[in-house]
């Protein structure tokens, strides 16, 4: 039926609105995490169920925004950059399946995330990562399906760092932009005023996502870049 992306920085009550949208039962709803989190996700390859479990008590693994600063050069580095390539692929891949699935069965997908707008990076910034994230960077800007409706929390970051306190106000900053920029032109991109209450954020999701329902072709393009 359509797929509608939730997203915002690391407070923005992204989690939250979706848990409220689900339990109102006035439609057809079906929840999807579209975040790196595999622990965080509802649906998630076995493979990477596995590779979660033998990470347990490591260092955790690369942030959705990419690689860590100062990547390491050489083969080893570049070998290491691909195969994280192919782990991000499969599991996007799976999940947009699962998306197209429930679709297919007149169910409304609400997308907690998404991969296309949490891996966005502005250009400066991709030019210091390794070769497999580049890659990545560019199927998801130009071959993974985009959501129908885009709906941004936006607040600064002064506000999610009280929220959560899991990043840098420099980090979450940057994200900001970085999902402004993105959605800069894009009619599918809407932005929401997350310093509201959380009532009033709801409310104002639950009022956008009708008037798409309603006028679905008023918004150009489609699930694609």
């Amino acid at each position: 039926m359509a797929c509608i992306a939730v997203i915002g920085g690391d407070g923005a009550g992204k989690t939250t609105v979706t848990r409220r949208l689900l339990d109102s039962g006035r439609l057809p709803f079906r929840y999807l995490y579209m975040g790196i989190n595999v622990g965080s996700s509802n649906a998630a390859l076995p493979t990477s169920r596995l590779l979660q479990r033998l990470r347990h008590g490591q260092a955790p693994p690369a942030t959705s925004h990419g690689a860590p600063a100062g990547p390491k050069r050489g083969a080893r580095a570049a070998l290491r950059s691909l195969a994280r390539l192919a782990y991000r692929l499969s599991e996007e891949w799976y999940r947009q399946i699962l998306c197209w699935r429930a679709e297919r069965r007149g169910e409304i997908v609400l997308c907690d995330r998404h991969f296309v707008y949490d891996f966005y990076l502005r250009a400066g910034e991709r030019r210091a990562k390794p070769i497999g994230d580049r890659i990545h960077l560019w199927l998801l800007e130009h071959l993974y399906p985009r959501p129908d409706l885009v709906l941004f929390l936006d607040a600064p970051a002064e506000l999610l760092m009280a929220r959560k306190g899991e990043a840098s106000l420099e980090f979450l900053e940057e994200r900001r932009a970085a999902m402004l920029e993105i959605g800069a032109g894009d009619a599918q991109f809407q932005r929401i005023d997350g310093t509201q209450p959380l009532e009033a954020v709801v409310a104002e999701v639950e009022a956008r996502i009708d008037a798409f329902l309603v006028h679905p072709r008023r918004l150009q393009g489609g699930t694609h870049p």
